[in-house]
């Protein structure tokens, strides 16, 4: 894949969906050790609420895709849903019915830097940054180097996993796992588990536009 249509981007978030469902009870696991139990419920409300507005009303380009899945997550409550949302919106600013890996890079870099000043996180907090961070490098990376936008999204889905392992040695600095202090130690952050999700899930084929 060199370019991203609105069928591969559909297809994206309805694997991204379903690996929500899939992992629903790992997540909420996970939310229950660093935080109140909700992170897994959040995250598949609101990507069935986006799989539901993305068939209701087809989109036409990759950044309406994005753009729905970011008002599925503003409408619904917790800490991750206005995150998520804000990171799927500036993503959703991308412009053309075919994107490129640059485009999305650029787009990711802006979208991470405004959930980064949200919630005034960086790497080494145990939070979802710590996935966004490093997958947002390696993808502008790959395609500053010139590689095909599915080696480039190989690239960010490595990147992501493993900044998100990399918060189960972590003290948390942000969020509710703060309140927990020690006991979060050895447990992998849901936000950041969910993020290397996405990145995950945005290959194989394309769905019809």
């Amino acid at each position: 894949m060199t370019m991203l249509s609105v069928g591969d981007t559909r297809a994206w978030i309805d694997r991204f969906a379903d690996a929500a469902e899939d992992q629903f009870d790992s997540l909420t696991d996970l939310d229950r050790l660093v935080g109140d139990g909700d992170f897994g419920m959040n995250l598949r409300t609101g990507l069935r609420s986006a799989v539901q507005r993305l068939r209701s009303d087809p989109p036409t380009s990759p950044g309406e895709v994005f753009a729905r899945t970011s008002d599925a997550f503003l409408d619904i409550g917790g800490t991750s849903g206005p995150l998520l949302g804000l990171w799927f919106g500036r993503i959703g600013a991308v412009s053309g019915v075919e994107v490129t890996a640059t485009d999305l890079a650029s787009a990711l870099g802006t979208a991470t830097a405004a959930v980064q000043r949200l919630g005034n996180a960086q790497v080494g907090h145990k939070t979802m940054v710590d996935a966004m961070v490093p997958a947002t490098s390696a993808l502008t990376e790959a395609a500053v180097s010139g590689a095909t936008l599915s080696a480039a999204l190989n690239s960010a889905a490595t990147a992501a996993r493993l900044g998100a392992e990399s918060t189960r040695a972590m003290l948390a600095r942000r969020g509710r796992a703060t309140y927990v202090g020690e006991h979060a130690r050895g447990v992998e952050d849901p936000g950041a588990s969910a993020i290397a999700m996405f990145f995950a899930a945005s290959s194989y084929k394309s769905v019809p536009a």
